[in-house]
């Protein structure tokens, strides 16, 4: 949500941050209903006022006897009182209609993000890691012969439909260790504070990360009025939802692994075979919960907790800065981190590392005191990582001619020191 007095103050500026999306000018629609909803609020203040001010006189005109002037004051305070609530109500369908505009506009920029349309246009900032040569032409996760036996599509088809997989076996382990191997990670290398969390929420915990009411399409919501969440980011960032967060508690970093739902409306044919796009699928997310001024440098601490994963795993990745036209809804500023996936020859997203400023706080009424009055806080969320999607690179980068796959060092411990899965599909 945007802060109506920086639009007031510099609506210039506010144009100049949408046109950078790729949107029109906003300010003088967004002004002039601020301005009508102030007009009604304050034409309310003055005959508040003329009520208040012949409710004084109507008690000395009984007193005096003029029953003529106590009749007339009498009739004035109930006009004033009608007019009251008239004008109120009309203030208050104003506000409804401002804040239905500004819920639906995206977060402006940060001055580092480049212009661009759309992916195409992103920066990239650096590299990690050689992509692996094999003498042999590489597969895609699903095709290589030893971790295919642990993926049935048939049967997640014949339970639930496309885009569900039933994972078995030595896949199954290996899921679990990533996740339980990020988390370790997380909390005794990164500082991070361990979460769990519901994954059914409240209307107003999607509305307050910026789900809804824009994105509804997206996720999946319940007969009774829950929402499956689409990433913990919705649950460990409502956590101070309506609260004031002393200042000597932050920064707040939380990490959670839990499951997630996505409807992937907007991704029709897109990444149909594989697990690479799952209406259900885990992750590893991170929040911080900060002041704006720290929000950038948590921004760039919180990418390098996702990045350590990677390094860790031995999987070759880039660091994308996202153009202005490719930012998530509520972002000002986000990295793309892709990781090497030799059976697609190309990087392929990852994780999604967002700095989102006060915008998802306003939403929430979030805000921390310091030594004077309350401040909105700052809110960062990304993943570190995806579990299916860590899995898939895990196996195309370790895989060999003969359809077995090496793992990585980092998960050995894991998986009671096991070390590869092998052709016929069972960890060695």
């Amino acid at each position: 949500m945007h802060d109506i007095r920086a639009i007031r103050e510099n609506p210039t500026a506010f144009d100049a941050g949408l046109a950078k999306r790729g949107l029109g000018a906003m300010s003088t629609l967004i002004l002039a209903l601020d301005e009508a909803r102030r007009t009604k609020i304050l034409a309310s203040e003055i005959a508040q006022a003329a009520q208040n001010a012949a409710s004084k006189e109507v008690g000395a005109a009984k007193a005096a006897g003029n029953d003529v002037e106590f009749e007339r004051l009498r009739a004035l305070v109930a006009e004033k009182k009608a007019e009251i609530g008239r004008l109120t109500d009309e203030a208050s369908a104003k506000d409804a209609e401002l804040r239905a505009a500004l819920e639906t506009i995206p977060n402006i920029p940060d001055a580092s993000v480049p212009m661009g349309a759309d992916e195409k246009d992103n920066q990239e900032v650096s590299r990690w890691g050689t992509p692996a040569t094999f003498d042999f032409p590489p597969k895609e996760h699903f095709e290589i012969a030893g971790p295919q036996k642990g993926f049935d599509f048939t049967t997640a088809g014949k339970i639930s439909g496309s885009r569900f997989v039933v994972l078995k076996a030595a896949i199954t382990r290996l899921h679990r260790a990533l996740g339980q191997f990020m988390l370790d990670t997380h909390v005794t290398e990164h500082d991070l504070t361990e979460v769990w969390t519901p994954v059914l929420v409240k209307e107003e915990a999607m509305y307050g990360t910026g789900q809804l009411p824009k994105f509804a399409e997206d996720s999946y919501q319940t007969t009774n009025g829950w929402w499956l969440v689409p990433t913990a980011e919705v649950t460990l960032t409502n956590m101070v939802a309506g609260e004031v967060v002393d200042e000597a508690a932050l920064p707040l970093r939380l990490t959670a692994h839990t499951q997630c739902f996505r409807s992937e409306a907007g991704s029709a044919g897109r990444d149909t075979t594989g697990m690479l796009r799952q209406h259900q699928f885990e992750k590893v997310e991170m929040v911080t919960i900060c002041t704006p001024e720290k929000g950038l440098f948590e921004h760039e601490r919180m990418t390098r907790c996702a990045e350590v994963i990677l390094e860790k795993l031995a999987l070759p990745y880039r660091r994308m800065l996202l153009c202005s036209g490719d930012m998530g809804f509520g972002a000002t500023k986000t990295h793309d981190l892709e990781v090497w996936l030799p059976g697609q020859n190309t990087y392929r997203e990852i994780s999604s590392v967002s700095v989102c400023g006060t915008f998802q706080a306003r939403r929430m009424n979030a805000r921390y005191r310091g030594g004077g009055k309350p401040e909105y806080l700052c809110t960062l969320n990304g993943s570190g990582l995806a579990v299916g999607r860590t899995m898939i690179a895990v196996l195309e980068n370790g895989q060999k001619a003969d359809g077995s796959v090496n793992l990585p060092d980092a998960l050995h411990t894991y998986l009671s020191g096991k070390t590869m899965i092998t052709a016929a599909g069972d960890l060695a």
